[in-house]
């Protein structure tokens, strides 16, 4: 039986040389105001962040921008200008993607049988749910796929 940190370790050494992108944290400071600092960097494959050292679970991804028009129609609109405004004043450069919000993934439980994120053991198989509606795909085909099109992505 495979197990989804054996996945996940085989992933990283194929992932080696594919382009990363940006983890960021929210901090507030009296003096420097609300920003999205950076704390690293990951392989993005969909659902997943990956590490050299840790699984995470995607949660909010933005790109670093000045905020533009301030007459929004929707609420949702200005917090998101917002956010990415948040980035530039952490030190992001204009249009880095930043990913805010993720969460360590316990792999050991879910090759202890449970699950943990996005990543379940069903039917003896690591898998991944790809999307909060969707159902579970075996974890391996997942990761080839999504390895496959970051590799073609960085390849354009």
């Amino acid at each position: 039986m495979t197990t989804a940190s054996a996945l996940l370790t085989a992933a990283v050494q194929n992932l080696a040389g594919a382009p990363r992108e940006a983890l960021g944290e929210q901090r507030d400071s009296r003096w420097r105001g609300r920003r999205i600092v950076r704390v690293g960097e990951a392989w993005h494959l969909g659902v997943l962040l990956l590490t050299e050292t840790h699984a995470l679970a995607t949660a909010e991804v933005l790109r670093a921008a000045e905020p533009g028009r301030r007459g929004y129609t929707a609420e949702s609109a200005r917090e998101r200008a917002e956010r990415r405004a948040e980035a530039l004043r952490g030190g992001f450069d204009e249009g880095d993607v930043v990913h805010v919000g993720w969460s360590v993934i316990d792999v050991d439980a879910v090759d202890a049988g449970g699950s943990s994120g996005p990543l379940a053991l069903v039917d003896g198989v690591p898998s991944v749910r790809w999307s909060t509606g969707g159902g579970f795909m075996p974890l391996e085909a997942y990761l080839r796929e999504r390895i496959a099109l970051l590799r073609g992505s960085a390849d354009s």
